[in-house]
């Protein structure tokens, strides 16, 4: 929802409150508003009607938790949607091809997992083991809220140096999911992993030298 909309979102929400006998104070009505911008006023409006019908549910008054299941899912229903998305594109795609998939969630559980290449060649005897880290990796990662991954899933191909050698633009990576989603995962992704390496002798360390990777600052 955009500012624009919370007068009536407002509205709603003491509406369907004094359909409970409850009113909305402003504590709640922020919490409400924090929790259900993320989606449309529209969405949101079916979301209410729809807990106010439901059988089991709908005796009880609405807490946003309620809502934000319905729109969102569970962690758990995400995470087993998240592993089928995944798991369909290893099969079509396969392991020599780039990928960026339309969630970024996907991106930083497969670069934990071993990157794109290593998982597309996993035994089908680790297939429920891989599931489960799968799974609970992106639980984690929904929890945090906000992460580092990289941009695009490399696949098991000749560096880009290579193409370029020959006057050839390097491949295009593939596409899984919404395009337009895609597009902004791989926008605010990392050109690199999530987490940089770095090398250094254990007696540079000692002796407080900067660790390769890390700019020298000089005296002022």
């Amino acid at each position: 929802m955009q500012l624009s909309d919370r007068e009536r979102f407002s509205v709603l929400l003491a509406d369907v409150l004094a359909f409970y006998g409850q009113e909305a104070n402003p504590f709640s009505a922020s919490v409400w508003w924090a929790a259900c911008e993320a989606f449309s006023f529209e969405q949101v409006s079916r979301a209410l009607s729809r807990h106010a019908t439901d059988p089991e549910r709908g005796q009880f008054p609405p807490k946003p938790a309620d809502i934000v299941r319905q729109l969102h899912g569970t962690a758990t229903d995400r995470s087993l949607v998240a592993w089928g998305k995944f798991f369909d594109a290893i099969c079509r795609v396969g392991a020599y091809t780039d990928v960026v998939f339309d969630d970024p969630v996907i991106h930083a559980v497969v670069e934990d997992l071993g990157g794109w290449q290593k998982v597309c060649r996993s035994e089908m005897s680790e297939l429920s083991y891989t599931q489960h880290r799968f799974t609970e990796a992106y639980k984690a990662y929904l929890q945090r809220g906000q992460f580092e991954y990289p941009r695009c899933l490399m696949g098991d191909r000749s560096p880009n140096d290579v193409y370029a050698s020959r006057g050839l633009p390097p491949p295009k990576p593939a596409i899984i999911g919404d395009v337009v989603k895609a597009r902004d995962v791989y926008r605010m992704g990392a050109k690199a992993g999530k987490t940089s390496v770095m090398y250094q002798a254990l007696n540079a360390i000692e002796h407080g030298q900067p660790l390769i990777g890390q700019p020298t600052r000089t005296a002022a």
